[in-house]
């Protein structure tokens, strides 16, 4: 039993030793402090353990959501390789970003070497695109892709490219899509935001493929038939005349069943907006004022009409005092609207102010005058008749520059001149058409640039176009015998009117101011209405 005890009671007193060797030692103080800041430390450590870990678990399961500068540069690498595995399988949308990168250094780097390379690459290019050709001359609904006449062969890529545009040009952007042209403009030190990106491209869909040429190529015009610019009110009789107001938005048609409507054209609806109906006059014709205000109307009687589109008034004027004319049918009216010019009796030309509605001046010819047309914005006036010859006056001093012989000419039944005034075209009853240069035949040379012979009988009506690209001829005598040539390679477009189109008798044509859309009186009393997609405006 004592040696028992003997030999535990040393252990015992080591051990109550250790636990009580703080107490023992009273004046070891620093050694208390020691063992309080590792305890700190150890909970310390706990803790940053515990971050480190919700951290890895909050990137595996959405992604690297801490500053990329912390990956690599972590002590513990298992736990960064574990973390960046994570983040393969689950990423943040950063597609704003015009760069993206794991370290800033990189990124810093990309953008100076081009700060302002913002242009978006496809997501996908197929390579086939640039070996593959497309023959566009070969078929003839591909020949509307072409930018030069004698094209034929082109890259796949760039067929694609020109169909896209084409797209475009047949359906247009809408205006409350567009935006304002000065955020085009800032400088390029300004800061570009998100909102500023997608403004820039969403500004236009033509910026992002091959812009469409002004230049209407010849052979084939593209064109759709709308529905009938007078299918709300078709008219009795035939149809004289056919005209767009300058807002292109309001045509007037006029005929023998003597009465003048209005229509607002959309191509879809045509809405008729009011018909007026005049008693003692079957109209011959009737022509707006270029500024809008008035529409002039007459027929075969010794007075005539004008119509205030403001006050919705119609004035009966005439017989013009002086002049004994049994009829004012045929007239124009000045590009200035201040004169009408009507063909009167003998060789007669009557000028009337469009303001007092009075005689102010005439003009005599030497043989009959059948058709008449101003240039030089109503500074000029060309005037044609029964001697085949072509009489240039001049209005500010009432006399006749030059006059000159219509080649081939015997009988002069149309004259038009373009927009410009650079041109003018002359038609004869043989249905011969004659185009001419002015400052050339006013200089003497009598050969026309182009003669025109598609046309087989009289020549009624010709019409240039707002651009001088397309000018319009047609004769009343025979079914469907309207042309479109195309300017200036004086070529008639081969697909207008087609095999199976019907157009009557035309008897008038316009286009509208923007040349969007084109309208045909004819004897049935219709107005046929077609859409030119070369032109984008109406």
């Amino acid at each position: 039993m004592s040696l028992i005890s003997q030999s535990a009671r040393p252990k015992n007193e080591v051990k109550k030793t250790k636990r009580d060797e703080p107490e023992v030692e009273d004046g070891n103080e620093a050694d208390v402090d020691a063992l309080k800041l590792k305890k700190k430390k150890r909970g310390e450590e706990l803790v940053i353990k515990q971050v480190k870990e919700m951290k890895k678990l909050e990137n595996f399961l959405f992604g690297s959501l801490y500053s990329p500068d912390e990956f690599g540069k972590d002590d513990n690498q298992v736990d960064a390789d574990d973390t960046a595995k994570g983040s393969d399988l689950f990423f943040t949308d950063r597609s704003a970003d015009t760069v993206l990168t794991v370290y800033k250094e990189d990124a810093a780097d990309d953008f100076s070497e081009d700060e302002t390379d913002l242009q978006r690459k496809p997501v996908w290019v197929d390579d086939e695109e640039e070996k593959t050709t497309v023959n566009i001359a070969k078929h003839n609904r591909l020949r509307k892709l072409r930018k030069e006449e004698d094209e034929n062969v082109i890259s796949g890529s760039e067929y694609v490219s020109r169909l896209r545009a084409h797209h475009i040009k047949l359906n247009p952007g809408t205006d409350w899509a567009q935006v304002d042209k000065s955020k085009a403009d800032r400088s390029s030190d300004d800061e570009l935001t998100d909102e500023d990106v997608a403004d820039d491209i969403l500004r236009t869909n033509e910026d992002l493929v091959v812009k469409s040429s002004s230049k209407l190529l010849p052979g084939h015009i593209e064109y759709s038939k709308l529905v009938d610019a007078n299918i709300q009110d078709p008219s009795n009789g035939p149809i004289h005349s056919v005209q767009f107001h300058r807002n292109a938005q309001l045509l007037l048609t006029a005929g023998l069943d003597r009465k003048l409507r209005f229509f607002q054209i959309d191509g879809k609806r045509n809405t008729k907006i009011q018909s007026i109906f005049l008693e003692d006059c079957p109209i011959r014709k009737a022509s707006f004022l270029p500024d809008g205000s008035q529409v002039i109307i007459s027929g075969r009687r010794k007075f005539f009409y004008s119509f205030d589109l403001v006050k919705a008034k119609v004035d009966r004027i005439g017989p013009l005092v002086g002049r004994e004319e049994k009829s004012l049918e045929f007239f124009e009216v000045s590009p200035d609207s201040k004169l009408i010019a009507f063909v009167g009796n003998e060789g007669y030309i009557l000028l009337v102010s469009t303001t007092t509605k009075q005689l102010v001046g005439t003009l005599k010819m030497n043989g009959t005058i059948r058709s008449l047309a101003f240039a030089e914005d109503g500074q000029h006036l060309l005037t044609a008749g029964g001697d085949g010859q072509v009489y240039h006056w001049d209005l500010r001093t009432m006399t006749c520059l030059h006059k000159g012989i219509d080649e081939g000419c015997i009988n002069s039944t149309a004259l038009c001149t373009s927009p410009g005034g650079s041109h003018f075209a002359a038609g004869s009853d043989s249905g011969i058409v004659n185009v001419y240069n002015r400052e050339e035949f006013l200089g003497g040379k009598r050969k026309p640039i182009k003669t025109i012979d598609n046309l087989t009988t009289k020549v009624d009506f010709m019409k240039f176009n707002h651009d001088s690209q397309i000018l319009a001829i047609c004769s009343s005598m025979k079914k469907s015998s309207l042309k479109l040539i195309h300017i200036p390679s004086y070529t008639v477009f081969s697909n207008f009117p087609s095999a199976n189109m019907s157009l009557h008798y035309p008897r008038s044509i316009d286009f509208s101011p923007g040349g969007g859309f084109m309208a045909v009186g004819s004897a049935a009393g219709k107005v046929l209405l077609y859409k030119l997609h070369h032109y984008q405006h109406a």
